[in-house]
């Protein structure tokens, strides 16, 4: 793998080899390096996994309007991931007049919408007498359910199967439950059979092993907090893993003061930089 600086406009496609672009690499309320939201890019063919509160202002800064981004994955529904989502309906309606499509299944479609996105979308205009919905904004690609080793997850494709490919999973980053005992939904995500990224997690020790099992990866974007807690795994929690897995892991959705410590001494990749390309083919 090589790691390149942004050089002028963040370019959404590239010769054919998959790369990974970091929008942001912050925590939720990160203003220096804003949140960690991040661009696949493959040949023609490119997805936003998660669009955060900052992420239209964030990819402004490498000269792309959030209007040019065709394809997304969200993850879960906190604002650092989510938040920009109205934006981006409202100019690609108004605009673009060419809705994006959003790899959602429609357990969270249902959630997204009457619990996040209905706010602002569904009361802003109405289509004979009724407010309007989801696929009044988005075009929804639905994964479908394939089993990978021992495990099930959901895939999708972007731009067919010789794109983008993507098996996604569910990951535990929050206890909450609703009245319906429904547990909060959130999720990662593996590309083209080769590269985690975890999305928001709980340090999940079975669930790592159980997707390194299913797949031969070789890279891993994990989230990191600098302190013990109860919605994602702490620095502290992943050094416990074995030097063979740290190795792989690149750290992101950090909090300024991790800065302070060395990942690399301690056995990580290190940290990820935002506004540099991961090129997986170089």
């Amino acid at each position: 793998m090589k790691v390149t600086k942004v050089q002028g406009k963040l370019e959404l496609k590239n010769s054919g080899g998959l790369s990974l672009f970091f929008i942001g690499a912050g925590s939720a309320f990160s203003k220096v390096n804003f949140q960690n939201n991040v661009i696949f890019i493959k040949g023609k063919e490119h997805i936003l996994i998660d669009c955060g509160t900052l992420c239209p202002l964030a990819i402004l800064q490498y000269g792309v309007k959030i209007s040019e981004i065709k394809n997304f994955f969200l993850t879960h529904s906190h604002a650092d991931h989510i938040g920009g989502m109205e934006e981006v309906a409202f100019t690609d309606y108004y605009s673009k007049k060419t809705p994006p499509v959003v790899v959602i299944d429609d357990k969270f479609k249902k959630i997204l919408w009457n619990e996040s996105l209905r706010g602002g979308l569904g009361y802003s205009k109405t289509f004979d007498g009724r407010t309007a919905g989801f696929d009044d904004f988005f075009t929804q690609q639905k994964p479908v359910k394939v089993k990978c080793g021992k495990h099930y997850y959901q895939q999708a494709f972007i731009g067919g199967k010789n794109g983008i490919d993507l098996k996604v999973f569910e990951t535990s980053h929050s206890n909450a439950r609703d009245s319906r005992g429904r547990v909060f939904h959130s999720s990662g995500v593996v590309v083209d059979n080769r590269i985690l990224f975890t999305g928001d997690t709980k340090f999940n020790r079975k669930q790592l092993d159980g997707i390194l099992g299913d797949f031969e990866i070789e890279w891993i974007f994990h989230d990191v907090c600098y302190y013990q807690n109860e919605v994602h795994a702490s620095y502290k929690d992943l050094l416990t893993l074995p030097a063979d897995i740290k190795k792989k892991i690149y750290l992101c959705h950090y909090d300024e003061p991790l800065l302070e410590k060395n990942p690399k001494k301690d056995g990580f990749a290190g940290f990820v930089k935002r506004g540099c390309y991961y090129n997986f083919d170089l």
